[in-house]
């Protein structure tokens, strides 16, 4: 008898151990929540700290005139505005009379207003009644070969005055979230393709008007629409541009701005996701040669005529990052390009998502962009894709290189073009000198001053002394030291002329014939400059001005030459004093292979802990070269100089101090910085990157430097290193401090790897699924998870059968491989912090479900006949009947969101019902060994636990214990997953309930089909597969079961987030609930193991 008690007493703490061991999670699965919490925390400081932008606010005078829309519109809700400017109240019928612009048609994003317009129409209209923007001889981009470029195109010539203004127009779609729901996608869609006909119709409305009225009509009637689209408004333009109902040619040039073209910025819902990859599908097909399937001919590319120009936000826009805003693969490199704004000429500004439509300086150079593609022979755009094109890489894209290497610069064979002019016209020979500058900026030998002749490698300019200054090419470019640097505030043609001379003479005419001077001026880049120092009055010592061009000449295009010179305007003197000091130039004959500084991956992580400190000395490189290995993209680094001279220690003045009074002068020099910015220019980084462009860091005392690039993607390609240019002025000395800044490194993780991680949380329940399947007794989901994390099995080929895989697709098609170790090493991570995630949502619903059956039982002990327990015994008497009567019906006619609610309240009361079940009888076994140990009889908790008819006996109780746990870790589990599934649908449950009220559609059928699969998958469980005695397929020998199908799904899910397409975990989801539904229906009609007839298996 004793020994029957201690038995008993051992499976009763054996029981209760096992669940608490359910319960707490290991120290791998707890320091992946700390993980995971301390990332997410560190990125949410960092996302929610302030931006300084430096965007300057536009203003406007807005009214908005309303367009008729004609009776029988499927989408009667939206509305078509036409935006005027000004302040005057107008007549609206004679407006629209008057109506003979180009039109424009502006298409708003997700939540976005008609109104958001004003910005970009009010600058169209101040710079077509101001006229184009003033003409700078700083060096300009031109189109490449592979782009459509010629020298023809290189040549074309913006226009002096603007031919025809720009008729803003604007499509009102009521503000709803077109990017979290396909089908309003599809809405807009077709609202657009109606707005841009009927545009067009109100043209020959407004001409036929004013025919009748007797008015003069001139000009032609517009044939084709320019769309502006701002984030999904872009890509609801170029789906509008491929509908079958639109106009033959209606559209021909897009333009948009921080537009998301490769996938929705949350793939989540599968008909979204769908929607994109047949439009962008459709488009590929649109610039390729219409054939038969015998290959022969029918027509040409049906998009030939169109050209997109993507225009992004930079690292500044965090809903839509710059790799899902290239072009590449939908839009050939000769119809289309994307630029970032912190490239676009004139604008060098990294911007948030709404501020790219009011920031002034992006809106002014889009504006006048605009209105450069009217003919002005025509009054309407110029119909030669490649003119258009030309147009717009002339006007946004600066003519700094795309690359930093200074061994290889690219030249293009129209950019680098010479444009002889005879300067002396003689019988025998002429003397041709290169000369971009105009004839209104040449300068005579008689106004330049004596000439100057420098002697060293670094040739400094204070001032607009007019003086030439001559530099010995072949004396100072010695010793490696072949290239030259010239950085500068002045303005090339007009303040600063730089000529390349054979051999010496005080002017062309002086060289023998066939000789040449070549003007390189026009090789000048404009770079942005920082705010310009004040002046507190004419003559006053200031601080340096910054560097607004940069020049750089190679030993190849320097070969010939002699000599160099830079000549300075002439300035006269103000009241007798000077030129004041904002006037700067620096140039210097330098060695490329001395300004290199590499940052090993090593070094940049050790930099989280304790910065890297480098110092340079004076006369050191004026240009540097850092390498990071690691992409500033995903490690952003915090770069912080001071000046630790400035030539006041080699002027003599501490001579007298000694050692001692040097180094504390230096010292105080260190922490009073702005005593040498009076001597040395601010410093300038440019930073390139292939996928974002170039980023410009002007006045660079502290600043994080980070590039929106994409690394260690499955598209990326090439080397993922990011360069960084910096100009430092040669006479100062620097402390460089350098170090990842944790906050933007978190914040850039999970902005650039958050579809990763989504699609990668899906694998790990999968994963732990299996587990279950296979293993006797059933673990909990919890103690699942954490079985696979297990080195080096399973951990190790759950990460790396899908990289293999993806790697052997990738070859398969001819696809470039990603750099393998980066690409590995950002999986793992993203798989570990699946992992954690998945285990914190693990232990908050099993806290829930612990707290409530506690509750449950406590009350139950003492309200037993009470209303809460009568609903609860009706629900359980009835475990099928919500799950099937509402959900299917709501995720078929209502919203998919829905049904997977109930599906997921149907989980939860069966998970509650069965822990329930085994707390009560694990209380009832305790309280009868109470009564045992105590020989006491009458003992209150005894009798209200005192077993009823069909309770489990003393001999069966710890089997029932057993399988009520086996329910719930199977429940758990599946509850898991679907609150995963939930999740993806809540955006498109967001934006449908923004809709209430208003004319509502059915879901799309793919969104309906897959939840009523998944709801299958609930309702007749995985309990009917883990005991099917159906005989099912083999593969190789072996019977496939459920285990294998969850193993399956899961690398499918992995493979998906690899692929930025979490939606398509839901596919695999759907697969399982159709084979589950399969099973269960083949176990009814052939007579197998039904549902609820199940094995038990008994721990011993």
């Amino acid at each position: 008898m004793l020994n029957d008690m201690e038995n008993e007493r051992r499976n009763n703490n054996k029981n209760e151990d096992s669940r608490m061991r359910g319960f707490r999670p290991s120290l791998r699965g707890m320091m992946l929540v700390v993980a995971v919490i301390w990332i997410g925390v560190a990125a949410l400081y960092g996302l929610l700290k302030p931006i300084s932008n430096g965007c300057i606010m536009t203003y406007m005078y807005p009214t908005y005139i309303p367009i008729s829309t004609t009776e029988g519109v499927s989408s009667a809700k939206y509305g078509l505005y036409l935006y005027h400017e000004g302040w005057k109240k107008i007549d609206f019928t004679e407006h629209l009379k008057k109506l003979n612009g180009i039109p424009l048609l502006f298409i708003p994003g997700n939540g976005g207003s008609y109104k958001q317009a004003r910005s970009l129409a009010a600058e169209c209209d101040r710079a077509y009644q101001g006229g184009p923007l003033e003409r700078t001889f700083y060096k300009e981009a031109y189109l490449a070969y592979k782009e459509g470029g010629n020298a023809e195109i290189a040549d074309i010539q913006l226009p002096n005055q603007y031919a025809n203004r720009l008729d803003w127009f604007a499509v009102d779609l009521e503000g709803e979230h077109s990017a979290m729901d396909g089908r309003i996608l599809e809405e807009h869609t077709e609202y657009v393709v109606y707005a841009i006909n009927r545009i067009l119709d109100q043209y020959k409305e407004s001409h036929d008007a004013r025919e009748s009225d007797g008015a003069a009509t001139t000009g032609s009637l517009p044939r084709s629409v320019i769309l502006i689209g701002h984030s999904m408004g872009g890509f609801v333009a170029r789906a509008a541009t491929i509908h079958p109902r639109l106009r033959r040619s209606a559209v021909e040039t897009i333009l948009t701005l921080s537009s998301p073209h490769q996938s929705p910025p949350l793939a989540l819902q599968p008909s979204l996701g769908d929607y994109y990859k047949s439009i962008n599908q459709e488009w590929r097909k649109g610039y390729e040669v219409q054939t038969t399937r015998t290959g022969r001919y029918v027509s040409g590319p049906k998009l030939s005529n169109v050209i997109v120009v993507s225009v992004s936000g930079g690292f500044n826009d965090y809903q839509v990052r710059s790799k899902l805003e290239s072009l590449d693969g939908i839009v050939p490199p000769t119809h289309g390009f994307m630029i970032s704004s912190t490239s676009m000429k004139n604008v060098w500004l990294s911007m948030e998502h709404q501020t790219i439509l009011w920031c002034n300086q992006l809106v002014v150079q889009v504006s006048h962009t605009l209105l450069s593609l009217v003919d002005s022979r025509t009054g309407q755009p110029f119909p030669d894709t490649q003119k258009r094109l030309a147009i717009f890489t002339k006007m946004l894209h600066s003519g700094i290189p795309q690359s930093f290497n200074w061994k290889m610069q690219p030249q293009s064979p129209w950019s680098a073009q010479v444009l002889a002019k005879d300067v002396k016209d003689t019988a025998v020979s002429q003397v041709h000198t290169l000369s971009d500058c105009p004839s209104s900026f040449h300068w005579n030998d008689d106004i330049l001053e004596r000439d100057l002749y420098i002697q060293t490698t670094t040739v400094t300019i204070l001032a607009m002394d007019g003086r030439r200054r001559w530099l010995d090419i072949q004396k100072l470019g010695s010793n490696g030291k072949s290239h030259f640097i010239f950085v500068t505030n002045l303005a090339p043609c007009s303040g600063v002329q730089i000529h390349l001379w054979p051999q010496k003479g005080k002017s062309s005419s002086d060289l023998p014939a066939g000789k040449r001077v070549l003007e390189v001026t026009s090789k000048m880049v404009q770079i942005p400059a920082g705010p310009a120092p004040r002046q507190v009055e004419p003559g006053s010592q200031t601080e340096q001005a910054p560097p607004s061009a940069v020049l750089h000449l190679g030993p190849g295009e320097m070969h010939g030459f002699r000599f160099l010179t830079i000549s300075v305007a002439p300035r006269p003197t103000i009241s007798g004093r000077p030129p004041p000091a904002t006037s700067m130039a620096v140039g210097q004959f330098f060695n490329p292979d001395e300004g290199e500084i590499d940052f090993t991956p090593v070094s940049m992580l050790l930099s989280i802990h304790s910065h890297k400190d480098i110092f340079l000395k004076e006369d050191h490189p004026l240009a540097f070269n850092l390498s990071f290995a690691i992409s500033l993209g995903l490690l952003p680094v915090t770069v912080s100089l001071k000046t630790a001279g400035c030539g006041i220690k080699d002027s003599g003045l501490l001579d007298e101090a000694g050692d001692n009074g040097n180094t504390i002068f230096l010292s105080f020099l260190l922490n009073h910085p702005e005593l040498c910015k009076l001597r040395c220019f601010p410093p300038v980084a440019l930073a390139w990157d292939p996928t974002s462009g170039l980023h410009v860091f002007p006045n660079l005392y502290s600043e994080t430097l980070v590039v929106d690039s994409s690394p260690a993607l499955r598209t990326s390609t090439g080397a993922e290193k990011t360069t960084v240019f910096l100009l430092l002025d040669p006479h100062c000395a620097y402390k460089a401090s350098i170090a990842v800044s944790v906050t933007s490194a978190a914040s850039r993780f999970w902005l650039l790897y958050f579809s990763q991680i989504a699609g990668f949380c899906v694998a790990v329940v999968f994963f732990a699924l299996m587990r279950q399947a296979h293993a006797r007794p059933i673990p909990s989901i919890l103690k699942a998870v954490e079985s696979n994390l297990r080195m080096p099995f399973p951990f190790l080929p759950f990460v790396a059968v899908p990289i293999l895989l993806s790697l052997f697709f990738s070859f398969l098609v001819s696809q470039p491989f990603p750099p393998f170790s980066s690409f590995t090493i950002v999986l793992i991570i993203c798989y570990l912090l699946a992992n954690g995630i998945v285990i914190l949502l693990i232990l908050v619903s099993q806290l829930v479900f612990y707290v409530a059956a506690y509750l449950h039982v406590f009350i139950k002990t003492r309200l037993v006949n009470s209303t809460f327990l009568v609903v609860v015994r009706i629900l359980r008497a009835n475990p099928l009947f919500v799950p099937i009567s509402a959900a299917i019906v709501l995720s078929m006619f209502v919203h998919p969101a829905l049904g997977l609610f109930i599906l997921l309240l149907s989980h939860a009361l069966c998970c509650h019902s069965s822990l329930c079940n085994s707390l009560t009888a694990s209380l009832r076994s305790h309280a009868r060994k109470k009564e045992s140990d105590y020989k006491t009889e009458g003992n209150y908790l005894s009798q209200q636990l005192k077993p009823k008819p069909g309770s489990p006996s003393k001999e069966n109780s710890s089997s029932y214990i057993q399988t009520q746990e086996d329910i719930f870790h199977l429940r758990h589990g599946l509850l898991v997953l679907h609150i995963l599934a939930t999740l993806m649908f809540v955006p498109s449950l967001v934006s449908w309930l923004q809709r209430i009220g208003m004319h509502q559609s059915f879901p799309r059928f793919l969104d309906s089909f897959l939840c009523i699969c998944l709801i299958l998958h609930g309702i007749f469980s995985s309990e009917s597969l883990l005991n099917s005695e159906v005989p099912l397929p083999r593969i190789m020998g072996k019977e496939v079961r459920l285990n294998l199908i969850y193993l399956i799904a899961g690398i499918y899910s992995y493979l998906s987030g690899m692929e930025l397409a979490p939606y398509k975990v839901l596919y695999a989801m759907g697969a399982i609930g159709i084979i589950s539904f399969a099973l269960s229906i083949l176990q009814a009609w052939t007579g197998a193991t039904r549902f609820g007839r199940r094995r038990h298996w008994h721990r011993h």
